[in-house]
């Protein structure tokens, strides 16, 4: 089945929030809801990988390229969402020469 870049970036962040969840219950001493949330994490990994590697075989990509440009907009996607600047490079101090006259 073809996916869309979109749909793409939708899958990673669906499997970014699921790893989170599996993150966050890892200390919480529920081993049944660690267990449940490790399967749906891993179950969406797969399948965004699996879409990713059709995706770019469609679109005679390189695969790694592909998942490298989802993964930063869905990253660029969830700083935007968190009011953070999308580009937070300071520009380089001016240079001072120090001349004496």
């Amino acid at each position: 089945m073809a996916h869309t870049f979109e749909e793409l970036v939708e899958k990673q962040r669906a499997a970014d929030q699921a790893h989170a969840t599996v993150q966050a219950l890892r200390t919480k001493g529920d081993p049944p809801a660690y267990e449940t949330a490790w399967q749906a994490w891993r179950d969406l990994a797969q399948d965004v990988q699996g879409a990713v590697t059709v995706h770019a075989e469609e679109q005679g990509a390189m695969r790694a390229r592909v998942e490298l440009e989802v993964k930063k907009a869905v990253r660029h996607t969830e700083s935007e969402h968190a009011g953070a600047p999308t580009n937070t490079a300071q520009p380089p101090p001016a240079s001072r020469s120090s001349t004496t006259d």
